[in-house]
Protein backbone atom coordinates (compact mmCIF):
# COMPACT_ATOMS: atom_id res chain seq x y z
CA UNK A 1 0.00 0.00 0.00
CA UNK A 2 1.10 3.20 -0.95
CA UNK A 3 0.67 6.98 1.48
CA UNK A 4 -3.05 7.31 0.13
CA UNK A 5 -3.89 3.47 1.06
CA UNK A 6 -3.89 1.92 -2.69
CA UNK A 7 -2.34 -0.98 -4.19
CA UNK A 8 0.48 0.67 -6.73
CA UNK A 9 0.12 -2.68 -8.89
CA UNK A 10 -3.69 -2.41 -8.99
CA UNK A 11 -3.30 1.83 -10.00
CA UNK A 12 -0.50 0.85 -12.54
CA UNK A 13 -3.30 -1.94 -14.32
CA UNK A 14 -6.06 0.33 -14.13
CA UNK A 15 -3.69 2.72 -16.30
CA UNK A 16 -2.27 -0.32 -18.54
CA UNK A 17 -6.11 -1.32 -18.93
CA UNK A 18 -7.01 2.90 -19.92
CA UNK A 19 -3.70 2.56 -22.66
CA UNK A 20 -1.34 4.73 -20.78
CA UNK A 21 1.91 3.66 -20.72
CA UNK A 22 3.63 4.46 -17.57
CA UNK A 23 7.59 3.43 -18.07
CA UNK A 24 10.00 6.16 -18.50
CA UNK A 25 12.45 6.51 -21.72
CA UNK A 26 16.22 5.56 -20.77
CA UNK A 27 17.95 9.39 -20.17
CA UNK A 28 20.38 10.25 -23.24
CA UNK A 29 22.88 12.40 -22.24
CA UNK A 30 25.09 12.00 -25.43
CA UNK A 31 23.53 15.26 -27.12
CA UNK A 32 25.26 17.03 -23.83
CA UNK A 33 28.81 17.95 -24.76
CA UNK A 34 31.30 19.34 -22.05
CA UNK A 35 30.57 23.45 -22.64
CA UNK A 36 26.95 22.60 -21.65
CA UNK A 37 27.60 21.15 -18.49
CA UNK A 38 30.12 24.36 -17.71
CA UNK A 39 27.09 26.39 -18.41
CA UNK A 40 24.55 24.65 -16.32
CA UNK A 41 27.21 24.57 -13.59
CA UNK A 42 27.40 28.16 -14.19
CA UNK A 43 23.77 28.72 -14.26
CA UNK A 44 23.57 27.16 -11.01
CA UNK A 45 26.25 28.99 -9.68
CA UNK A 46 25.04 32.40 -10.43
CA UNK A 47 21.21 31.26 -9.04
CA UNK A 48 23.06 30.28 -5.96
CA UNK A 49 24.39 33.85 -5.94
CA UNK A 50 21.04 35.37 -6.93
CA UNK A 51 18.81 33.67 -4.22
CA UNK A 52 21.58 34.73 -1.52
CA UNK A 53 20.95 38.44 -2.44
CA UNK A 54 17.33 38.33 -2.41
CA UNK A 55 17.25 36.44 1.20
CA UNK A 56 20.05 39.07 2.31
CA UNK A 57 17.98 41.62 1.29
CA UNK A 58 14.76 40.62 1.65
CA UNK A 59 14.81 38.42 4.69
CA UNK A 60 18.08 39.56 6.50
CA UNK A 61 17.08 43.03 5.77
CA UNK A 62 20.93 43.47 4.83
CA UNK A 63 21.80 43.16 1.96
CA UNK A 64 25.43 41.56 0.98
CA UNK A 65 27.16 44.13 -1.14
CA UNK A 66 29.55 41.71 -3.25
CA UNK A 67 26.46 39.48 -4.86
CA UNK A 68 25.30 42.04 -7.68
CA UNK A 69 28.63 42.16 -8.86
CA UNK A 70 29.38 38.68 -8.85
CA UNK A 71 25.90 38.11 -10.11
CA UNK A 72 26.94 40.27 -12.95
CA UNK A 73 30.23 38.42 -13.73
CA UNK A 74 28.57 34.79 -14.03
CA UNK A 75 25.73 36.48 -16.31
CA UNK A 76 28.31 37.84 -18.38
CA UNK A 77 30.85 33.84 -18.54
CA UNK A 78 26.96 31.89 -18.75
CA UNK A 79 26.33 34.34 -21.67
CA UNK A 80 29.90 33.75 -23.49
CA UNK A 81 29.97 29.89 -22.58
CA UNK A 82 26.61 29.42 -23.04
CA UNK A 83 26.52 30.85 -27.06
CA UNK A 84 29.41 28.21 -27.53
CA UNK A 85 26.48 25.65 -27.32
CA UNK A 86 24.19 27.53 -29.65
CA UNK A 87 27.24 27.59 -31.90
CA UNK A 88 28.10 23.78 -31.92
CA UNK A 89 24.19 23.49 -32.51
CA UNK A 90 24.49 25.84 -35.17
CA UNK A 91 21.24 27.44 -33.72
CA UNK A 92 22.39 31.18 -33.76
CA UNK A 93 19.94 33.50 -35.93
CA UNK A 94 19.63 32.97 -39.48
CA UNK A 95 17.61 34.55 -42.21
CA UNK A 96 17.48 31.50 -44.88
CA UNK A 97 15.18 32.92 -47.00
CA UNK A 98 17.25 34.47 -49.63
CA UNK A 99 19.21 31.02 -50.08
CA UNK A 100 15.51 29.67 -51.45
CA UNK A 101 15.65 32.40 -54.20
CA UNK A 102 19.40 32.48 -55.21
CA UNK A 103 20.59 29.87 -57.52
CA UNK A 104 22.50 26.28 -55.29
CA UNK A 105 25.94 27.39 -56.38
CA UNK A 106 25.68 30.93 -55.45
CA UNK A 107 23.16 29.33 -51.64
CA UNK A 108 26.72 27.23 -51.52
CA UNK A 109 29.10 30.04 -51.77
CA UNK A 110 27.52 32.24 -49.61
CA UNK A 111 27.20 29.41 -46.97
CA UNK A 112 30.38 28.89 -47.23
CA UNK A 113 31.49 32.43 -46.59
CA UNK A 114 28.93 32.93 -43.71
CA UNK A 115 31.20 29.73 -42.51
CA UNK A 116 34.37 31.35 -42.92
CA UNK A 117 33.07 34.85 -41.88
CA UNK A 118 31.88 33.04 -38.47
CA UNK A 119 35.45 31.64 -38.09
CA UNK A 120 37.55 34.68 -38.36
CA UNK A 121 35.33 36.70 -36.49
CA UNK A 122 35.09 34.11 -33.31
CA UNK A 123 39.00 33.84 -34.31
CA UNK A 124 39.56 37.72 -33.75
CA UNK A 125 37.71 38.10 -30.88
CA UNK A 126 39.13 35.51 -28.61
CA UNK A 127 42.69 37.64 -29.69
CA UNK A 128 41.08 40.61 -28.71
CA UNK A 129 40.04 39.08 -25.65
CA UNK A 130 43.60 38.04 -25.22
CA UNK A 131 44.53 41.62 -25.56
CA UNK A 132 42.18 43.06 -23.37
CA UNK A 133 43.08 40.76 -20.68
CA UNK A 134 46.95 42.04 -21.42
CA UNK A 135 46.32 45.58 -20.89
CA UNK A 136 43.78 45.50 -17.96
CA UNK A 137 43.03 42.33 -16.44
CA UNK A 138 45.35 43.40 -13.15
CA UNK A 139 42.94 45.88 -12.38
CA UNK A 140 40.30 45.00 -9.46
CA UNK A 141 36.83 44.55 -9.62
CA UNK A 142 34.86 47.39 -7.79
CA UNK A 143 33.61 45.38 -4.76
CA UNK A 144 35.37 42.42 -4.74
CA UNK A 145 38.78 42.19 -4.68
CA UNK A 146 39.74 39.94 -7.47
CA UNK A 147 41.39 40.50 -10.74
CA UNK A 148 38.87 41.98 -13.92
CA UNK A 149 41.12 39.69 -15.81
CA UNK A 150 39.07 36.38 -14.61
CA UNK A 151 35.84 38.30 -16.51
CA UNK A 152 37.78 39.07 -19.49
CA UNK A 153 39.39 35.39 -18.72
CA UNK A 154 35.81 34.03 -19.27
CA UNK A 155 34.65 35.76 -22.35
CA UNK A 156 38.06 35.27 -23.82
CA UNK A 157 37.06 31.25 -23.02
CA UNK A 158 33.65 31.48 -24.48
CA UNK A 159 34.89 33.20 -27.58
CA UNK A 160 37.66 30.40 -27.97
CA UNK A 161 35.61 27.84 -27.73
CA UNK A 162 32.98 29.20 -29.99
CA UNK A 163 35.79 28.93 -32.55
CA UNK A 164 36.54 25.91 -32.11
CA UNK A 165 33.23 24.93 -32.87
CA UNK A 166 32.47 26.99 -35.53
CA UNK A 167 35.38 25.37 -37.50
CA UNK A 168 33.87 22.52 -36.70
CA UNK A 169 30.73 23.41 -37.92
CA UNK A 170 32.30 24.85 -40.67
CA UNK A 171 34.00 21.40 -41.76
CA UNK A 172 30.97 19.60 -41.25
CA UNK A 173 28.96 21.74 -43.55
CA UNK A 174 31.90 21.63 -46.08
CA UNK A 175 32.21 17.70 -46.19
CA UNK A 176 28.18 17.42 -45.90
CA UNK A 177 28.18 19.55 -48.87
CA UNK A 178 25.64 22.17 -47.17
CA UNK A 179 24.85 24.17 -44.62
CA UNK A 180 21.59 24.85 -42.35
CA UNK A 181 21.06 27.81 -44.56
CA UNK A 182 21.09 26.12 -48.02
CA UNK A 183 18.80 23.26 -46.66
CA UNK A 184 17.21 24.15 -43.51
CA UNK A 185 15.11 21.35 -43.41
CA UNK A 186 18.06 19.37 -42.75
CA UNK A 187 18.68 20.90 -39.27
CA UNK A 188 18.42 18.20 -37.52
CA UNK A 189 20.30 15.21 -39.23
CA UNK A 190 24.26 16.08 -38.86
CA UNK A 191 24.23 17.22 -35.18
Amino acid sequence: MDARGQNPRVAHEVLDEAGFHVTDEPVDLSAYAWEDWVSFALFWVLAGVVFYQVFTRYVLGDPAGWTEEIARYFLVALVFVGAAMSVRKNNHIQVDFFYRLMPRPMGRALSTAVDLFRCAFLGYATWLCWLLIERIGRSRMAIVDLPMGLVFGAMMFGFGVMFLRSLQVAWRHWRQGYSVLERPEAEGEAR
